[in-house]
């Protein structure tokens, strides 16, 4: 099965992939996003101009299929839909967009999704915040206006993956790696099914 966690900066998809990777013996790709940034001289917690957000990006989903494409079943920490929202986070009230070019990268980002994932888990906010170097802003309004970005793109009609959103909160990681296990219908001891 191949899995994809969604959701804002510092909400914890890291660990719970490698956890439910542990759990179920399916590998753990790690989607490296500041890795992309840094290639570029970019640094994710500035804030850039739209044509830039939307290059870089761009960018980031090409990293990423590169190394999704390389599994048959896996569980990884980053997905298209992180991808969109990070991309809509940056447009304010006077951002100068090209919707056209917006529009063509949004429906990228969905037939990525839909090819490279059977089910994607929506990561709420839930966890302390820690400052990390490279790592995208600290901002609690910040990402929980990304976190709500994420459930909508998330249910949008065009994605064809399963989708798991899991509660708004703290809650251990066991936890949450026992809900997906369930939701999904995976034992985690022999494998996927």
């Amino acid at each position: 099965m191949r899995i994809g966690l969604c959701g804002s900066h510092r909400t914890g998809k890291t660990t719970l992939a490698e956890a439910i990777s542990r759990r179920v013996g399916i590998p753990f790709v790690k989607t490296i996003t500041s890795d992309v940034f840094s290639r570029y001289g970019l640094d994710p917690a500035e804030p850039m101009e739209f044509g830039k957000r939307l290059w870089i990006q761009q960018k980031v989903l090409e990293a990423g299929e590169a190394v999704w494409r390389e599994e048959k079943d896996f569980v990884t920490d980053r997905t298209p839909i992180d991808m969109m929202a990070y991309t809509l986070a940056d447009i304010q009230g006077a951002t100068g967009a090209d919707f056209s070019r917006l529009e063509a990268y949004l429906d990228r980002c969905y037939e990525s999704a839909n090819r490279f994932f059977e089910a994607l888990v929506v990561v709420q906010p839930g966890i302390r915040l820690v400052h990390e170097e490279g790592k995208a802003a600290l901002n609690r309004a910040y990402m929980e206006h990304l976190n709500y970005l994420i459930i909508g793109l998330a249910s949008d009609r065009r994605l064809k993956a399963r989708m798991i959103c899991l509660e708004h909160g703290p809650a251990a990681v066991e936890e949450r790696v026992r809900t997906v296990l369930e939701r999904l219908g995976l034992d985690g001891r022999a494998g996927v099914h």
